[in-house]
């Protein structure tokens, strides 16, 4: 598995969002993404620089005014393109964790990223996918090994031995033994004959021969070589059924790849654009701010020419400190979103988002389409289906019960005059082990286990699809009613402000329609983000998460952005 370090450009914010650059470290398995409804499973991890800090070079440049949010900082333009794979491996260190991680690579990542960019990056640096991967490519490989589990098996050997033998033998009873046969042989033979006194004692000439006992003492040593071979010719149907649990293992753990990568897509689309509505929030703000600045202005001319009292000039000063509060709050709470999405793609500096958010209107096809998307593509159910087969591999293991299992062997000596032996075996189990019934009927209950999940994962997931396809269709109204509040708020303040100039309003009522003005514009914003949301959901719930992007670039409706590539 690859992994990839990179060194982003220094970014600096104009507004009060500053993002810290420095060298940021990735790891990664590919740079490709997938195509919408893709549902292969790539994994990745995340990384951190070693002692080479890559750079790469980054150009400022002046922009001009495009909508009212660019208009408040200058752009970084940075040479980024695709994130370029390096050949040489070597080992980085993770940014986050300071933990070393082996077989990296460094990549180059902007400090300005448009939402694929950041998911072609998640894909690079997440180590949720990385290990996954890991995961997957153990199951494929003890596969592989269990798919040589019949073939045939040639071993050699090889022996050296040395020997020392030193005994002492007793004779005593064998040496009477053969006295004993000589004399009884010799009378045997010899016919009856009167005696004579010089006929020697035959048995006893021998006995004279052979000791009473004899030490013996050997030493040496000996050598032999080998070949044999066992072969496996009848299984009946042990190692297949062994080898397609392990395969069905390894489709569970893709599917479990998949589930967490589709969660990370949408993890990301998550924070990715609630840094965008935060900068939004952030800027609504300080534009209000900015008002209210001029509104205070305005009051205390007012107040000076005596036209309104001095009640009517601490309630604008008051309205200008809270705001101001509000101001800082906000950039606040722009800064921990811009970290959160920091975090995910993990760099150690900002993060800025050049996607905005969207809202189409144009409705959506009906709830039916999704669903049928869910049932064909979701992980879930692919997952449910790895069990299946795995319970079946169990239950082709369990029939094998108490047939047999049949061998050929062979083995002979390589030597001048060698011995061998070949030949064939086959063996039964007769009695013991698992209990044959027990282990069928366990495997059945997992294959009734399976099939009633599905029924009720594809429930589920039939149900949670309508819920993200209403939710859709409700933010998507409300967006576009929304638009109404923010025309009349707008009018509403255009003629408070200049009323307070006529000497009609009062410095309070300019305050309170730009509340009113603001609260419209922000309720908008949190509409689109809604829509957002809960599109990414739904298409998270079809098993086809980059479906999104195909939404996002079909969108009409686009809120502005701060940042741009």
């Amino acid at each position: 598995m690859k992994f990839a370090l990179s060194t982003l450009s220094t970014a600096v914010m104009t507004i009060t969002f500053m993002g810290l650059a420095a060298p940021a470290l990735a790891s990664a398995t590919d740079h490709n993404i997938e195509s919408p409804n893709e549902v292969t499973a790539v994994a990745v991890t995340q990384i951190v620089d070693a002692d080479t800090q890559y750079s790469t070079q980054s150009t400022i440049q002046k922009s001009t005014q495009k909508n009212e949010i660019q208009n408040k900082r200058s752009t970084i333009d940075t040479d980024m393109g695709q994130a370029e794979q390096k050949t040489g491996l070597t080992t980085l260190i993770d940014p986050i964790t300071h933990k070393s991680i082996d077989n990296s690579y460094p990549l180059a990542v902007s400090s300005l990223l448009s939402l694929e960019q950041a998911q072609n990056i998640l894909l690079q640096v997440s180590p949720k996918l990385a290990a996954n991967q890991a995961a997957i490519a153990a199951s494929e490989y003890q596969t592989d090994a269990l798919k040589t589990l019949d073939n045939p098996l040639v071993f050699a050997q090889l022996s050296a031995n040395a020997y020392n033998l030193d005994a002492d033998l007793d004779l005593s009873s064998l040496k009477n033994g053969i006295v004993n046969d000589v004399n009884n042989s010799v009378d045997n033979v010899i016919p009856p004959i009167p005696p004579l006194p010089d006929l020697p004692n035959f048995g006893e000439l021998v006995g004279e021969r052979i000791p009473d006992s004899y030490e013996l003492k050997r030493s040496g040593s000996t050598a032999g070589a080998g070949l044999g071979v066992v072969w496996p010719i009848y299984t009946a149907g042990r190692a297949n059924a062994l080898t397609g649990a392990s395969n069905a293992r390894t489709q569970e753990a893709v599917a479990d790849s998949l589930l967490d990568k589709n969660e990370l897509y949408n993890t990301l689309i998550e924070r990715y654009f609630k840094a965008q509505l935060a900068i939004i929030a952030a800027y609504l703000r300080e534009d209000a701010y900015d008002t209210l600045q001029q509104t205070d202005h305005m009051a205390q001319r007012l107040f000076e020419e005596g036209f309104i009292s001095r009640v009517d000039r601490l309630e604008a000063q008051s309205a200008l400190a809270d705001a101001k509060s509000e101001s800082v709050n906000a950039n606040n709470d722009a800064r921990l979103a811009m970290m959160a999405l920091q975090r995910l793609l993990r760099t150690d500096y900002r993060i800025k988002p050049t996607t905005p958010l969207f809202v189409s209107s144009r409705p959506l096809p009906d709830v039916n389409y999704f669903q049928n998307l869910s049932l064909t593509n979701h992980p879930g159910l692919q997952k449910v289906a790895a069990k299946r087969a795995q319970a079946e591999q169990l239950h082709a293991l369990s029939d094998t019960g108490h047939k047999p299992t049949v061998m050929l062997y062979g083995y002979g000596q390589i030597e001048k005059d060698p011995s061998w032996v070949a030949g064939i075996s086959a063996s039964w189990k007769l009695w013991g082990g698992l209990d044959k019934n027990a282990s069928l009927a366990s495997s059945n209950a997992k294959i009734r286990q399976a099939d009633l999940s599905e029924i009720e994962v594809s429930d589920n997931l039939l149900l949670l699809v309508e819920k993200n396809w209403h939710d859709v269709n409700n933010a998507q109204s409300r967006y576009q009613a929304l638009q109404s509040n923010v025309d009349l708020a707008a009018e509403v303040l255009r003629l408070r402000q200049l009323g307070l100039q006529e000497g009609v309003n009062t410095p309070i009522e300019v305050v309170q329609a730009q509340t009113q003005s603001l609260k419209a514009r922000t309720e908008q914003a949190q509409a689109a983000n809604s829509y957002v949301q809960s599109l990414a959901a739904l298409m998270q719930s079809c098993g086809t998460p980059l479906a999104f992007n195909a939404y996002l670039n079909a969108a009409d409706i686009r809120l502005p952005t701060l940042y741009t590539e």
